[in-house]
């Protein structure tokens, strides 16, 4: 095992708390920061160009609060769950609220925990978790998070496994909160989105995509409020940060391979925060609620269910914008 441990604290950023050390990761021109502490989450991913750091996530404020995280994994299942729990093979499983101001669980239970973590490798770390039905949960699973700093970016695995003797669905995501300023847009493919009520639950699907809500031509990541789940995904995606000459595309490779443009994401922008998430998931929002359970997958003991995710990053041109952008900034 790689024992080399790089732990210190966020730099450049304040921390509210010194109870949640970060462990940094080192190799192939990036950093990444880790919080095993905090729900197994991530504090920083950043690239290094002219002796300056990059954030491809946006980084952590040093508040316990999971959202002020770059990221976090989302197990045993992702986003919400309504009417107080789910019923499955005829036994309803009980639910209650994991976080203040949201009436419905949500974001699955790992991000709530500790993880444990080690190092196998000089370019990979990664975390554990034991969870026995944390806060009454049905769910009793191991999880496992792996992270691959490469040439060009980032291997990212998320792992769950059934250890509990009743069978029950599960599903995956990640989490990631990216910067944005006026100009950062995003591109993929999709082919519908799940439209919500005033509790951002699913009420109808649509192939209509409303205004300012289609990504397959680049959309804004700014603008009003968009907390829903696109189907049809094509399983890759791209973020262009125009001003920063930099680009970050997603791949599942999983998606891909099936040749099928049948996966899950999530879009969250809000016009209040500086940041947006796009999140590969499993499963659309309360797809417990959904007929044929869709995107989520039953286990029985022992059985497993992965989510792999691969990050690449690229500089990109200058555009007119951005070099307007940079004299006005040496003026």
């Amino acid at each position: 095992m790689f024992v080399r441990f790089g732990w210190s604290p966020f730099l450049n950023t304040p921390m509210t708390t010194s109870t949640h050390p970060i462990f940094w990761l080192h190799h192939a021109d990036q950093r990444l920061g880790l919080l095993p502490s905090l729900g197994g989450g991530v504090a920083a991913w950043q690239l290094n160009r002219n002796n300056d750091k990059l954030d491809l996530w946006r980084p952590w404020a040093g508040s316990t609060d999971r959202y002020t995280l770059a990221s976090f994994p989302l197990v045993p299942w992702s986003n919400r769950i309504s009417a107080g729990g789910f019923e499955f093979d005829g036994v309803f499983y009980p639910m209650a609220p994991n976080r203040d101001g949201e009436p419905y669980p949500i974001h699955g239970d790992g991000w709530l925990q500790r993880w444990t973590l080690n190092q196998p490798q000089e370019n990979t770390v990664e975390m554990t978790l034991d969870s026995q039905a944390f806060d009454g949960n049905p769910y009793v699973y191991t999880a496992l998070q792996r992270f691959e700093l490469l040439k060009g970016g980032m291997d990212q695995t998320l792992k769950v496994t059934h250890t509990g003797i009743q069978p029950l669905p599960y599903g995956l995501g990640q989490h990631p909160f990216f910067p944005r300023s006026a100009d950062t847009r995003l591109t993929t493919s999709v082919q519908g989105v799940w439209l919500s009520g005033h509790d951002s639950l699913p009420a109808k699907h649509t192939a209509e995509l409303p205004d300012g809500w289609d990504p397959r031509g680049g959309m804004s990541v700014n603008g009003s409020l968009i907390d829903n789940a696109y189907t049809g995904w094509s399983g890759q995606a791209r973020i262009d940060w125009p001003d920063r000459q930099l680009a970050l595309t997603i791949q599942v490779p999983d998606i891909l391979a099936r040749g099928q443009t049948d996966g899950v994401c999530l879009l969250y922008r809000s016009p209040v925060i500086s940041a947006f998430c796009f999140e590969p998931v499993t499963h659309p929002i309360d797809a417990f609620h959904i007929p044929g359970l869709p995107g989520l997958r039953l286990l029985r003991t022992g059985e497993s269910l992965m989510l792999k995710v691969q990050w690449r990053f690229a500089d990109t041109a200058p555009t007119a914008s951005s070099i307007l952008a940079s004299a006005k900034t040496a003026d």
